[in-house]
């Protein structure tokens, strides 16, 4: 039994195009249906993510989804949206990131069950590697014309925005590639959709036309809308670059607090894109954020389903007591738990000064902590005025006159961290 999937990606606002028939189409049965990945990298970013959430809504849905590792395509590079042709990889690196991304799908995706709809991974360099250039112009390129392909938006934009540097062959042609792709999977598991961002229509349809013409049966076509911040600002993107899934590339803190740092205009959309709480949840949830906009309940939500769903319930759980830290709220033992990457991340921007690891092993007093060796205070009378206030804390933990640091006090083997007051912060680093 499956239920409606292109009403359910209506309602959160996931639909920019819909081929006409498509919903009867899908309610007709169980269909399959893909989404094309580039493999250019051995993890998914962000923005992969409204495709992997179509996929999961229409596993969901009672469907089969069908992820495609784009290895030939990725040795091409797609025009689409791009002012640039793409690096080219070879084979074995393909391979690697193919493993990697497979891996972090199956945080999303069902690969495993032994139902009908089991997601399947696929790579199109599999049935491209052997294809020979005559064989492909002779077989497939003669079915479409070059008018027809010239007038795609992604290659008119593309002409039109560089014509200094024109538009190679090899670009081109990406989408025959890419509708030759559809048309091998119509063939070979049955698959009747494709889906993908807006700027992908014009492939997607290539595809359907070569279904139509040599496969001489139906194809439809799903996108989603391109995601946008309310601010202008690149959807995805931070100072340091993509927000990755993998926890190396961006730690589960720094992706939580992506999520948390959210716009309240574009909280309101990504719940409904990037989480699968239901319309009654979703609902009563901006009513209550709306209410007291201050308390972030959208935000916080949003951060938490994400961070579970790309990682773990600990790395939530880690990444909550990281982002109270600076809040005042975390113990002691909270910030001593945290990793090397997590503490420099917390308290980046945070002024520090190095010490050496003998000052820790013989012991360093309190006011050349503060004062003397680091700088932290102007003077060692305003160390001793503030130790004499109970002002300052190491580590969280309040210290006065007597107290003397040590490597007991170390962080990660590495950090101190001294405070005055709630939000005056000083970070000891031990080289």
């Amino acid at each position: 039994m499956v239920s409606n999937f292109v009403a359910e990606l209506q309602w959160r606002g996931m639909i920019h195009d819909v081929m006409p028939g498509t919903e009867e189409h899908l309610l007709s049965g169980v269909q399959a249906a893909y989404v094309g990945i580039d493999p250019t990298a051995d993890s998914l970013h962000i923005g992969h993510l409204v495709g992997v959430m179509m996929l999961r809504h229409f596993q969901q849905a009672g469907h089969k989804p069908i992820a495609l590792i784009g290895g030939a395509t990725g040795m091409i590079g797609d025009p689409s949206g791009k002012s640039q042709e793409r690096n080219l990889l070879d084979e074995a690196t393909l391979r690697k990131n193919q493993q990697a991304l497979k891996e972090q799908l199956s945080r999303f995706l069902d690969f495993d069950s032994d139902n009908a709809n089991a997601a399947e991974m696929v790579n199109n360099y599999d049935w491209m590697k052997d294809f020979s250039f005559l064989e492909f112009i002779r077989d497939v390129g003669k079915h479409i014309t070059v008018n027809y392909m010239m007038a795609k938006d992604s290659v008119r934009k593309r002409l039109s925005e560089d014509a200094s540097e024109g538009m190679s062959f090899t670009e081109f042609t990406y989408q025959l590639v890419q509708g030759y792709d559809f048309l091998h999977l119509y063939r070979s598991h049955n698959c009747t959709l494709q889906m993908g961002g807006s700027d992908q229509w014009g492939n997607i349809t290539t595809g359907t036309e070569l279904i139509r013409r040599i496969g001489g049966g139906k194809g439809y076509a799903l996108t989603c809308p391109l995601i946008t911040k309310a601010d202008g600002t690149k959807f995805g993107k931070t100072e340091s670059g993509n927000v990755w899934l993998d926890a190396n590339r961006t730690s589960p803190y720094k992706f939580y607090q992506y999520w948390l740092n959210t716009s309240d205009e574009d909280a309101e959309k990504y719940i409904k894109i990037f989480t699968f709480l239901s319309r009654e949840e979703i609902e009563a949830l901006t009513a209550t954020h709306r209410e007291a906009p201050h308390r972030r309940a959208l935000q916080l939500k949003l951060a938490e389903e994400l961070t579970v769903l790309v990682h773990s319930e600990e790395a939530l759980e880690n990444a909550r007591q990281a982002s109270e830290i600076l809040f005042g709220k975390a113990t002691s033992e909270a910030l001593k738990a945290l990793d090397e990457t997590t503490f420099s991340e917390v308290f980046e921007g945070v002024p520090q000064a190095e010490i050496q690891r003998s000052d820790l092993e013989e012991g360093m007093d309190m006011i050349a902590a503060l004062s003397a060796r680091t700088g932290f205070l102007k003077s060692n009378g305003e160390a001793r005025r503030e130790l004499s206030q109970n002002s300052i804390s190491v580590n969280k933990s309040k210290v006065d006159e007597s107290y003397r640091l040590g490597t007991s006090d170390l962080i990660s083997d590495k950090f101190v961290l001294l405070q005055r007051g709630k939000k005056n912060y000083f970070v000891l680093v031990v080289k």
